[in-house]
């Protein structure tokens, strides 16, 4: 059955002047999808990937144009009109999408870039987005366990560090103490579980856990050495603030790094910083 906000495989049914009709299942029928949307050589029996939505005039179209995100996900959007209804975001397709007034946590301005989640009004068959993002998260238990990668969207940042969705289904924080970079609004990137507490609240971190992190650390810091000609000025008596500026890590980490590729002897430590071995 096809879905509305959703990519769909869907089959050519007929061939006209303006467009193809898909075969949409008894719910929605056949759906147009325009001519300049038809790929060469498609024709009557052909199988197409497209997303389905409304119209400005509420008419069900397919397109096989990729809008940036589908219902059900979240997306990081710039405004680019406000009306009397609501405010409406560039997500990639002809039609912006709507965020009415009464799913805009707050304000919504032209030209700023906003968290939203998008979702499916059942009622009018409508897609449209919500700024209250934490209302779709955090419905189920979290399933996790310590060290486990996840998949992260910033959102927010508090007193007490950065605020990430996670794999789209929970909120999390990330502290200011294990944050060596500054991160984005609306930035994804992979992170991992450090905790999930009694209470069910997620406390995240952007290295994996324990010793099972040096591995990787290790890696990059060779990827670095090998990009800077072999030579990097920077040893354990550096100020952890400038390892954090410069590497992304912290300075316990870069320790247990350098001491890693020491031992395999891949480097060597010298007074100045460290040197990759030929």
């Amino acid at each position: 059955m096809a879905e509305i906000g959703k990519y769909n495989v869907l089959k050519v049914v007929k061939d006209l002047d303006f467009g193809l009709y898909l075969d949409g299942g008894e719910e929605l029928g056949e759906i147009l999808i325009p001519r300049r949307y038809v790929p060469v050589n498609c024709t009557v029996g052909n199988e197409l990937e497209v997303f389905i939505y409304l119209d400005s005039e509420d008419r069900l179209i397919a397109t096989t144009e990729m809008p940036e995100a589908t219902v059900g996900e979240f997306a990081f959007l710039e405004a680019v009109s406000v009306s009397k209804v609501g405010a409406f975001l560039n997500w990639g397709l002809p039609k912006d999408l709507l965020v009415p007034f009464r799913e805009q946590k707050m304000d919504i301005e032209k030209g700023k870039k906003y968290v939203v989640y998008i979702y499916l009004d059942d009622e009018s068959r409508r897609i449209a987005g919500s700024t209250k993002i934490e209302k779709f998260l955090d419905n189920l238990p979290p399933n996790y366990h310590v060290g486990q990668q996840v998949d992260l969207m910033v959102f927010n940042q508090s007193e007490l560090g950065y605020k990430a969705i996670v794999n789209g289904m929970h909120t999390g924080i990330i502290y200011d103490n294990e944050v060596f970079r500054n991160l984005k609004k609306g930035e994804k990137i992979k992170g991992y579980i450090k905790k999930v507490r009694e209470d069910d609240k997620i406390d995240l971190v952007l290295e994996k856990p324990g010793y099972g992190k040096v591995d990787g650390i290790a890696q990059a810091l060779l990827e670095r050495l090998k990009k800077a000609n072999g030579f990097i000025d920077i040893t354990d008596k550096s100020p952890a603030d400038e390892i954090a500026r410069r590497l992304g890590i912290s300075k316990k980490n870069f320790k247990k790094a350098v001491g890693a590729l020491y031992k395999q002897k891949i480097i060597t430590i010298e007074a100045g910083g460290i040197r990759l071995l030929e």
